[in-house]
C-alpha cells in the first residue's frame, strides 16, 4: 500500500491532487533523527546531508512492501546496519533497488525524490580525509592529513552506519 497523500484543489481531499511523497519524507525524517541523536556533526554541513541522504535511501529502499517500514524503526535497525556496513556493495544495491522500483510502473513522487538524492550523492564530491593514505597519517595534525575528493555517498554511508550504531 502506497502512503501518499493528495489534496485536491477543489477541496475534495485527494482526488485529482498532487501526491505527497510520504514514504520518502518519512525515510528522510528517520535518517535525520538517527544522525541528530548520534550528534556526529552539525546538521548544517554537507557531510550531515550526505549521511542523511544515504540513510534515507537505505530506509526507503529497504522497504520492499511499501509499508513505511520506518514505523518499526527498532526492528529495522539491524537490516539498515547490515546494508550500510563497510564491506557491502551499497551503491550497487541502491542502483538495483531503484531499478526494481522503476520497473513496478509509473515513477511516483517518492521514487523521483529517491533518484534525486542518489544523483546528489553520486555527483557531489566532498573533500575528506584519505582513508587509504599511508599508515600513521591519522596521527598527523588535521592540516597535514592527506585529503581526497570523494563522492558524497562514500562519506555519508559510514556516517550513517555510525549513527545507527550510536542509536
Amino acid at each position: 500500500m502506497r502512503y501518499e497523500s493528495g489534496t485536491g484543489t477543489d477541496g475534495s481531499g485527494g482526488t485529482g491532487g498532487t501526491a505527497v511523497p510520504m514514504a520518502w519524507f518519512y525515510a528522510e525524517y528517520i535518517a535525520e533523527e538517527l544522525l541528530r541523536t548520534g550528534d556526529l556533526m552539525p546538521p548544517t554541513t554537507f557531510e550531515f546531508r550526505a549521511g542523511r541522504e544515504a540513510l534515507a535511501l537505505t530506509v526507503f529502499l529497504a522497504d520492499t512492501e511499501d509499508a513505511l517500514s520506518g514505523i518499526r524503526v527498532v526492528t529495522e535497525l539491524e537490516t539498515w546496519l547490515a546494508l550500510t556496513a563497510y564491506d557491502q556493495p551499497w551503491q550497487e544495491w541502491v542502483a538495483g533497488r531503484l531499478a526494481e522500483r522503476a520497473a513496478r510502473g509509473p515513477e511516483d513522487a517518492d521514487l523521483r525524490l529517491a533518484r534525486a538524492a542518489w544523483r546528489w550523492l553520486e555527483e557531489t564530491e566532498l573533500l575528506a580525509p584519505d582513508l587509504d593514505a599511508v599508515p600513521g597519517a591519522a596521527a598527523l595534525p588535521d592540516a597535514e592529513q592527506p585529503q581526497v575528493w570523494t563522492p558524497a555517498w562514500r562519506l555519508g554511508l559510514p556516517l550513517g552506519h555510525l549513527a545507527i550504531h550510536l542509536f
